[in-house]
Order: C-alpha cells, then sequence, then structure tokens
C-alpha cells in the first residue's frame, strides 16, 4: 500500500467522508479524518475532510504521486445536511475571540464565502459553493483523469471502483451509513489503531505545504 503514496479525499463536508475513512481503515490504511499538525500529514497514508477540501492543490504540489478522491452527493440530501452542520458551527466560526482553530476558519470561510449566518441558511447560496468546488476540481484534474476519482457513496458499485482506483483487487465490502441524522461524531467513536491523531493533545502545528508552496 505504501507504493500509492498520499491519498486525499477531497470532498466538502457531509458527503461521506467519515465512511469512506472507516473503509480505508478496514482496508489497512492509517487514516486521519481532519488534519491539523504535520505529524498528521507524517503519519497517515489518507486523510480527508478539512483542510484537504480546501487545499487539494497545495497538497497535490507538496506530496507528488498523491491521488485524489473526490466525493458526490445529491444536492437534496447535501443541502439540509450541510446547512445543519453550518448553524451549528457558526458561532465557533464567526467569533473573533476564540472558537475553532485558524486551520478550520480559513478553510470554511474559503470554501462557503462569504461566511455569514444569513448565507448559510440559503440553500441556493450552499449549491452554489458546492458547484463552485466541484467545477473547481474537475478543472484542475481534467488532464489527469488517473489522479482523480469520483464517487457517491450511497451509490451502487462505488465501494468497487474504490477498490480498482487503489489497485486493491477483489475485497469483500461496502461503505458504511455514518453521521446519521446530523450526528458529526461517528469517526471519535471508531476503535482502531490504525488511526491518525488530527491534533498533538488539542494543539495544531504549522503545516509545512503551506509553508513551501514549492511547484512539481
Amino acid at each position: 500500500m505504501e507504493n500509492l503514496g498520499k491519498i486525499f479525499i477531497i470532498g466538502l463536508p457531509r458527503t461521506g467522508t467519515t465512511s469512506v475513512c472507516a473503509a480505508m481503515l478496514e482496508l489497512g490504511f492509517t487514516v486521519a479524518h481532519t488534519a491539523y499538525t504535520q505529524q498528521t500529514f507524517e503519519q497517515a497514508q489518507i486523510i480527508a475532510d478539512t483542510p484537504i477540501f480546501c487545499d487539494y492543490q497545495m497538497l497535490d504540489n507538496y506530496y507528488p504521486k498523491s491521488r485524489f478522491i473526490y466525493l458526490e452527493r445529491d444536492s437534496h440530501l447535501w443541502l439540509p445536511s450541510i446547512k445543519q452542520l453550518l448553524i451549528r458551527m457558526q458561532k465557533n466560526m464567526l467569533r473573533a475571540d476564540g472558537g475553532f482553530n485558524t486551520i478550520i476558519k480559513r478553510c470554511y470561510q474559503q470554501t462557503f464565502s462569504p461566511f455569514t449566518e444569513e448565507n448559510i441558511k440559503d440553500e441556493q447560496f450552499l449549491l452554489k459553493c458546492y458547484q463552485q468546488h466541484q467545477n473547481g476540481v474537475k478543472s484542475y484534474f481534467k488532464n489527469r483523469p488517473q489522479e482523480l476519482l469520483s464517487i457517491d457513496v450511497s451509490k451502487e458499485g462505488s465501494y468497487t471502483q474504490l477498490l480498482s482506483f487503489l489497485e486493491l483487487g477483489v475485497i469483500d465490502g461496502n461503505f458504511q451509513q455514518m453521521n446519521i441524522g446530523g450526528k458529526v461524531t461517528a469517526w471519535n467513536d471508531l476503535k482502531d489503531e490504525n488511526k491518525v491523531s488530527s491534533t498533538q493533545k488539542g494543539r495544531i502545528t504549522k503545516l509545512n505545504y503551506l509553508i513551501n508552496k514549492s511547484s512539481r
């Protein structure tokens, strides 16, 4: 598996990132669902969510030979789910005296820009953000289709597509439906020795790819 290099899951929040991460654990990969320290990036082969969905282009430059998995989700399912999440995050996102760490704030405020109380309740605004992100991914990888897999984890055959992309052959398994009903704690509840912590005892560190924005 090491010869695969890094694998970044670049779908937006609420598109099935936890389900894919759980499947990756079962396949034996070291996995981080969110990454806020350089140590996390060094230890995990699979990394998802924040800051991956925002910084995938810089990560592509910094980690050559990486592969990327974009997660799609039907808008009528994604919109109520992301709206519920963003409303719940709003207070800590907009606080000037603390709240979420700076990486979370930067990524969400950039992806859902401008991040305001009015906008995050507007499904047309949220759909526009989804489409802008999706179009950005497709445009960036348009000449490198072999390095990008696009799947909807709720669709039949998506798990087989993942195995093929990872060159793993035929293995029994599927994607579990997780974080149902607005919950976002399923990843924390998983116990696995291959899980990689996102922080160092709750703290973030400088990330090398943000310091050294080298190109291929």
